[in-house]
């Protein structure tokens, strides 16, 4: 067995225990996944790259559980596309992810970063306490343009 400064997953593996959780080794290959991936992923886009490497398959049931866990934890980014199909991103370790916004396209169902930063959060009332944004921007991808032109 490797040492823990070998795994190419020590990342991974320390941000699963800063939760207070068990590093299983489904968590770190899904969260491995959606860090290396280059955009937001569904389960069924997941679980199709987890059947293709050599490593024993984790059950359908066992993905789901995971996904849900690390988008409660803040591991990861779960939003409806336009399709109403979750997709999964890796948040930034740093905050990074959240600097940005999405456009999720009506034609596709894709989710796609936007450079820019969000809009600024609104000013509250005395007493409430700001929790986070969501935008839904809607549009339409370059690949999906093309196809109606």
């Amino acid at each position: 067995m490797k040492k823990a400064a070998e795994s190419p997953y020590l990342k991974i593996e320390a941000a699963i225990r800063a939760q207070g959780a068990r590093v299983t080794s489904a968590r770190v290959r899904v969260l491995g996944l959606l860090r290396s991936a280059p955009g937001p992923m569904s389960h069924g886009d997941i679980e199709e790259l987890l059947r293709q490497d050599a490593q024993p398959a984790i059950d359908r049931v066992t993905l789901y559980r995971v996904l849900d866990w690390l988008a409660d934890v803040g591991l990861a980014n779960k939003a409806a596309d336009g399709r109403g199909v979750f997709r999964f991103s890796a948040t930034d370790p740093d905050g990074g992810h959240e600097r940005h916004m999405h456009l999720r396209c009506t034609g596709c169902g894709g989710v796609f970063c936007l450079n820019g930063p969000p809009p600024p959060p609104p000013v509250l009332p005395r007493g409430f306490r700001f929790g986070g944004i969501t935008l839904d921007i809607r549009g339409q991808c370059p690949r999906c343009l093309r196809s109606h032109s």
